[in-house]
């Protein structure tokens, strides 16, 4: 067994006319999730891997993701797909704003104020916080074959 990490960006979201079961909120991550899943197994083939090991999303504080949410319907569209059994890591991204009076990027400890932490500066450009991104999957790829005829040694 031999494991690879891509990485790839995720943009723009899916369609969130998923399924009648769910809240309009579940629809949302559910749609995120089979986009997730989707994107892993087609990286999956293309590598001829039979499998997906893991996958690792960074998600922004302000991408209105709802991360249990999200889990549960990862969980949900896997089976049966090359990701039965991947484990999925979330990254949260916190906010960061950019201050012009101190003139640099400062990170907000909450979403309620968009306000410089040091200096109490308001500000509305945000330069950190709104992704939604698949950062990397571990496929299971099949041990390469030895080119001169010999078994690999362990």
């Amino acid at each position: 067994m031999k494991a690879a990490l891509l990485s790839y960006r995720y943009v723009g979201l899916p369609d969130c006319r998923a399924c009648s079961r769910f809240t309009t909120a579940e629809m949302h991550e559910l749609s995120l999730a089979t986009s997730v899943v989707e994107t892993a197994s087609e990286h999956a083939r293309e590598a001829g891997a039979a499998r997906v090991l893991a996958v690792t999303l960074r998600i922004g504080r302000l991408s209105c993701v709802h991360e249990d949410a999200l889990r549960y319907s990862f969980e949900l569209v896997r089976d049966g797909t090359p990701l039965a059994d991947a484990s999925l890591t979330v990254t949260p991204v916190p906010v960061r704003i950019w201050c012009p009076a101190c003139n640099t990027e400062q990170e907000l400890p909450g979403i309620q104020r968009f306000a410089c932490p040091v200096c109490k500066t308001r500000s509305g450009d945000i330069r950190a916080g709104r992704e939604l991104e698949i950062e990397s999957i571990t496929l299971d790829l099949p041990a390469e074959e030895p080119t001169d005829g010999h078994a690999p040694h362990p």
